[in-house]
């Protein structure tokens, strides 16, 4: 056998030693877990119990979930963005034999990952209606309650996003086609989050967003790394740099994985005591494992990556061994988290006897909103809160670095990015976000500033332009956020939704849908509509801002009077939808205005009415303003035109000028020949 061919051997059998030993060292992990927690032990006798085979079953089909989930995230991730392409013009191919082979894994893993959901699924339910799975009434209640127990809801659709990645991953030919299905994988992992503890506990939002970003930053960070040993023998010289930037990913997400495991555990400790139970036992291992993952992360882009970088990808068993090392502990601490997910922990999951506020958002009702109120109100919202602190540290970022290399950026962008943010954080932390949880008129007041105030100074800062000008292009075939954004910039996609009439429609039919919906009422009542009524709302609102008066490239803008008429259009929309609201004679999510019955809110459908007052008068302020820069750009784009044209007339003497006038002059002389 040629030595190559033996090498090759060597390292697939290396790799199929790490995935075995992974396999075990989880497994092993979460039976002891699980038998240390009494979390696979039987339940008191009087509760019916769905026998041992459910019990050991959810851990242990839970522990290949979520490797095949991570696996999946990971493969799918090195083939979309990280490995090298043969040469520039084949960066679009998926044909690439490595991206190939990335693509393959990612198609196995996602048929593994479908099918532990679907048994995941049967095991949760039948552990939940205490039924073993040989009953003769468990599949009719299995199929009869799985759309409706929220649980079960939501790992059916995990299940679902892991079949439809295993189908289209082994049909995939083209790179766009890898980051779409990157972004389903995500959601299939990231809508998990949705379950468990967090999703019941008394502090909702807080242990709900920190479990999804738990979830994701463990899954890119461990699904990266296994997917980078499984495909190090196809990777060859490309290692290093499929290696460097894997460490890049793995260090914002070593960042965000103890945070939110911060976040997380101060939902469910109340004293230093409660580390010696059962579950905090459990929690001290998996910190434990973390700490150990970080410094072997810090020894990799310290020592074994620049290793192979100055010697080849030959001296490369230094970084498999201890990658194996690293995917091992991984292993363990996945098998851990199975455990976990099925262990009480020491503060209640519940607030017993919770008032209506309480129960169906989550906090309690605020007392009786005062002139102070605006700006001593604060309740933090940490997603929303780290999402604005993040895009005002990299704008600014970029602004250094631009600064630095002695280019300019105006100052007036920065301020105006600057401001659109922490406009958003007062109005998602503070007064707004408050009592709009409880009240119609606070909840109007608080969508207005999100979609029509926000985004105004968001556009105007020019973020894809900035990120265009400092953010480096790769030169590999790889996919870097610059590639990404311009691909975004230049799509298809991009020229419908720019188009202004489509903007203006999704604007405006979203208020129509969202309030005479029940999207309304998932948006007070789950903390999951409640992000994605923000996010939509500032979306819809930014795009509808950016093709009227953004500056950041896209599609072809307007011309200033067609944009005109779209704003003043949707103005009159607008108008009517607020008026809609201020006759309206029935109340919007009844069930939610009148169960929760504010005590300062006497009557929901004066409220309601105030909301629309609302929606019509501050509306109408963030439109003129759009109209004013509207007028003001046409006025500066014909000011420069006219500059450009007389400074044209002064070097050519004003030829067009004399050729009309010599137009003009024939035609006379046309007209007074004789016989006219």
């Amino acid at each position: 056998m040629p030595s190559a061919a033996r090498a090759a051997a060597v390292g697939r059998s290396t790799v199929l030693w790490a995935v075995a030993l992974v396999i075990v060292a989880g497994l092993g992990a979460a039976v002891l877990a699980a038998a240390f927690a009494g979390a696979a032990s039987a339940p008191p006798s009087g509760i019916t119990d769905a026998g041992p085979v459910v019990r050991w079953g959810l851990p242990v089909v839970r522990l290949v979930h979520d490797v095949a989930a991570a696996l999946t995230v990971g493969s799918l991730l090195l083939a979309a963005t990280m490995i090298p392409g043969v040469n520039r013009q084949a960066s679009a191919a998926i044909d690439e034999p490595r991206r190939a082979a990335a693509l393959r894994v990612a198609t196995a893993a996602a048929f593994v990952w479908a099918i532990a959901g679907a048994v995941g699924v049967a095991l949760t339910f039948a552990d939940a209606a205490g039924l073993p799975l040989d009953h003769p009434l468990f599949a009719g209640q299995l199929l009869s309650s799985v759309w409706a127990i929220d649980t079960l809801r939501v790992g059916l659709i995990s299940t679902i996003a892991a079949f439809v990645v295993a189908s289209f991953a082994s049909l995939a030919r083209a790179r766009s086609v890898a980051v779409a299905l990157l972004v389903v994988a995500i959601f299939g992992v990231v809508v998990l989050g949705l379950t468990g503890h967090s999703g019941g506990s008394a502090d909702h939002e807080t242990a709900v967003n920190a479990l999804a970003v738990h979830l994701l930053s463990a899954t890119l960070w461990t699904g990266g790394l296994l997917a980078l040993v499984l495909l190090r023998p196809t990777l060859g010289d490309a290692l290093a740099a499929v290696a460097r930037r894997y460490s890049t990913v793995a260090l914002w997400s070593f960042v965000a994985l103890g945070v939110s495991g911060v976040m997380a555990a101060s939902t469910r400790f109340d004293r230093p005591e409660d580390l010696t139970t059962g579950y905090g036992v459990l929690v001290l291992l998996k910190v434990a494992a973390l700490i150990a993952l970080g410094v072997a992360g810090w020894w990799h882009r310290r020592v074994t990556i620049a290793a192979i970088e100055v010697r080849g990808p030959g001296s490369g068993r230094g970084f498999l061994r201890l990658a194996v090392g690293e995917v091992v502990v991984m292993g363990l601490a996945f098998g851990i988290a199975t455990a976990l997910a099925r262990t009480q922990p020491p503060v209640p999951e519940t607030v017993a006897n919770p008032s209506a506020a309480l129960a169906l958002t989550g906090f309690p009702e605020p007392a009786s909103p005062t002139a102070l109120s605006w700006v001593t109100a604060w309740r933090v919202e940490w997603l929303f809160l780290a999402t604005a602190l993040l895009a005002i540290g990299l704008y600014l970022a970029g602004v250094v670095r631009l600064a630095r290399r002695g280019d300019h950026w105006p100052v007036l962008r920065t301020v105006s990015w600057v401001v659109g943010w922490l406009l958003f954080i007062w109005a998602t932390n503070g007064v707004l976000g408050i009592y709009g949880r409880v009240a119609f008129s606070w909840h109007m007041t608080l969508h207005m500033i999100e979609a029509m105030v926000v985004p105004i100074f968001l556009v105007l800062g020019a973020p894809v332009t900035l990120a265009l000008r400092t953010l480096r292009a790769r030169q590999d075939g790889t996919l870097g956020p610059r590639e990404l954004l311009l691909g975004l910039v230049h799509s298809p996609y991009l020229k419908v939704v720019g188009n202004p009439i489509f903007a203006a429609a999704f604007f405006f039919m979203s208020l129509v849908v969202f309030y005479w919906t029940d999207l309304f009422y998932l948006a007070l009542t789950t903390h999951t509509g409640h992000l994605i009524m923000t996010a939509h709302f500032v979306i819809a609102g930014y795009l509808f801002a950016w093709v009227l008066v953004g500056s950041d490239p896209g599609p072809p803008k307007w011309s200033p009077a067609l944009r005109l008429i779209v704003l003043f259009a949707t103005i009159a929309f607008h108008a009517f939808f607020g008026v809609a609201m201020i006759s309206g004679t029935a109340v919007l999510a009844p069930d939610f205005f009148t169960t929760i019955d504010v005590s300062w809110v006497d009557d929901p459908l004066a409220d309601q009415r105030n909301g629309g007052a609302v929606a019509w008068a501050i509306g109408e302020l963030p439109s003129l303003v759009l109209a004013l820069i509207v007028a003001a750009q046409w006025f500066r784009s014909d000011n420069v035109e006219g500059r450009r044209r007389d400074r044209h007339a002064d070097r050519d003497g004003d030829a067009e000028l004399a050729a009309y006038n010599e137009h003009l002059a024939r035609l006379a002389r046309h007209d007074e020949r004789p016989g006219r």
